[in-house]
């Protein structure tokens, strides 16, 4: 059997598109003589739709999409994920579902089983879950279908589910396993597939073909990495991450796959690289959105940004404002001169110490004589906010924040200053990482000069501040915090790995009380198996042992 893997990048309820983009892949795999192409998880209305499912006409449309495609499978076999109604008046309105279509029309419809309700998932939300297992039968040949998570309970060895959808669909003796998949990016996830793909083929002794989406849907990202793996856990084909890819598998008739030589995976650094340019290009064209502008401070955490959305968006289609105040050093003026001629992108120099000066005198008959404190700071922040904003609205920018992990977590920001903006690219990248990610920008060639990468971190907000006048080292910050966030470690855990008792409780406190900040905060791209968004959901007056 020849089978395709189309691995494509879909558009929320963008019906016309995706359905377009469908049915060009079916017709290549047809050229191509495949007797099936395989497409991802609720390709037809996109991953995830959220809300958009409890509209009835929402997946009316899906219908009327999977007829479209239907008429395009006189000779080839298809399967397509999406949402379908239950027939039943019990249980969720919805199904997640896999359908089969061959010779013009819907030859089969097979359920999803196990629905996560954890971190960014929510399934449970909208659909039911599927309670009978039947294979599809093609050409002799019986595949025995699964949907993304089904496949992550093997042998009931994950303690959140009941059942063990493969148990089920194995004892109809399938030739092989397909997955169609939405599995969301973080950089140690394409280990995870591997291992759980491999767990099935060797307990169940079967191929699988796995087929993942790829794309950016706001926070989260899609890296693909489709694969196939025969009945020794051995990988057969790869597909490419982030990229769209359509590849052809042939299935011997005794059913026996060779392994492959694989090409060394990429480093964590570059995974993140590679994921928050696309996630910054997937958001700009999918919102419509074209050019982007950005506060250009002379440190490493903006310099970063502007590399990165002069890889994703063009160097012509980003420009920055450097917004220099009284106490901006020449050289950070001068450094973010120089990566922006290094990149080639358009700069504009706007002094805000007339502007700073100018609410001073305002609020001079309220202020009085009080000591310059965070309020003067903050209002530095927040004139840059409003000059880049401007600029935002008059001239159709899209502005990017700059803000990193570590400083989110803590609230070292300021809100409707340097919190401000559409997207935060780096906000799921630790300080730590930031600078890592900088080295891995200039690993062909400097384009980040090399003061920005040696320099002491400075908000440049007050005479000679450095960010360690009121934060840890980060390395020292950056491992209690992952610990905390990633780990989920309590006081008592982080205080028995070594960290002292002042310090846990002094950061546990500023992470749990600035979580009203990150709520007024743009969305950020998740690259993490934690992130701050949809996957971390706290509440905005809680407390916790601090």
């Amino acid at each position: 059997m020849r089978i395709a893997l189309a691995q494509l990048n879909y558009h929320v309820g963008n019906f016309s598109s995706n359905t377009a983009k469908i049915i060009e892949a079916v017709k290549y795999a047809e050229s191509q003589k495949a007797d099936l192409v395989v497409f991802s998880e609720l390709c037809i209305c996109g991953y995830p739709s959220r809300d958009f499912l409890e509209f009835d006409d929402f997946i009316k449309q899906c219908l009327l999409a999977i007829d479209s495609i239907a008429k395009h499978t006189q000779h080839i076999g298809v399967l397509v994920g999406s949402p379908r109604f239950n027939p039943s008046p019990q249980g969720k309105p919805l199904f997640n579902s896999a359908y089969f279509l061959y010779q013009g029309e819907i030859k089969q419809v097979i359920d999803k089983t196990l629905l996560p309700t954890y971190d960014v998932f929510d399934e449970y939300r909208y659909f039911e879950p599927n309670k009978s297992f039947e294979p599809i039968i093609l050409n002799g040949k019986k595949l025995g279908i699964g949907i993304c998570e089904d496949i992550w309970n093997v042998g009931n060895d994950n303690p959140i589910y009941t059942v063990c959808p493969m148990d089920e669909v194995l004892k109809q003796a399938p030739d092989f396993m397909i997955n169609l998949s939405a599995s969301p990016f973080y950089y140690g996830q394409h280990e995870e597939r591997l291992k759980v793909v491999r767990a099935n083929v060797q307990r169940y002794k079967v191929p699988m073909i796995y087929v993942n989406q790829v794309g950016a849907q706001t926070e989260l990202i899609f890296d693909g990495g489709s694969m196939v793996m025969n009945a020794e856990g051995e990988v057969v084909k790869q597909l490419p991450f982030f990229k769209e890819a359509i590849e052809i598998i042939d299935i011997p008739v005794n059913g026996e796959l060779k392994g492959q030589e694989q090409s060394q995976p990429l480093s964590k650094i570059a995974r993140i690289h590679d994921a928050l340019v696309l996630g910054i290009k997937d958001y700009f064209s999918k919102l419509g959105f074209k050019k982007a502008i950005l506060g250009l401070s002379g440190g490493i955490d903006s310099a970063v940004v502007l590399c990165l959305a002069a890889e994703a968006l063009g160097k012509e289609n980003v420009m920055s404002l450097l917004l220099p105040s009284g106490f901006s050093t020449g050289h950070s003026l001068a450094d973010a001169k120089m990566i922006s001629e290094n990149l080639g992108t358009r700069y504009e120099v706007v002094p805000i110490e007339n502007d700073f000066q100018a609410f001073l005198e305002t609020l001079k008959p309220f202020f009085k004589d009080l000591p310059f404190n965070v309020a003067e700071e903050n209002l530095q922040a927040r004139v840059r906010g409003i000059l880049l904003m401007a600029f935002s609205n008059k001239f159709g920018y899209i502005l990017l924040n700059t803000t990193n992990k570590s400083e989110a977590a803590v609230g070292y920001g300021t809100l409707y200053g340097d919190m401000c903006g559409g997207l935060a690219v780096i906000g799921d990248v630790y300080k730590t990482e930031i600078f890592e990610l900088a080295k891995y920008i200039n690993r062909n060639g400097e384009i980040i000069p090399e003061n920005i990468l040696t320099k002491a971190p400075s908000a440049e907000l007050r005479p000679d501040q450095k960010d360690t006048d009121s934060l840890p080292e980060y390395e020292l910050l950056d491992k209690l915090l992952f610990q905390y966030i990633e780990k989920r470690q309590g006081p008592e855990e982080l205080m028995a790995l070594g960290f002292e008792k002042p310090l846990v409780e002094r950061i546990l406190k500023m992470v749990n009380s600035t979580e009203w900040k990150r709520f007024q905060a743009p969305p950020i791209l998740r690259v993490s198996p934690k992130a701050f968004g949809m996957g971390r959901r706290m509440p905005i007056e809680g407390k916790y042992r601090i």
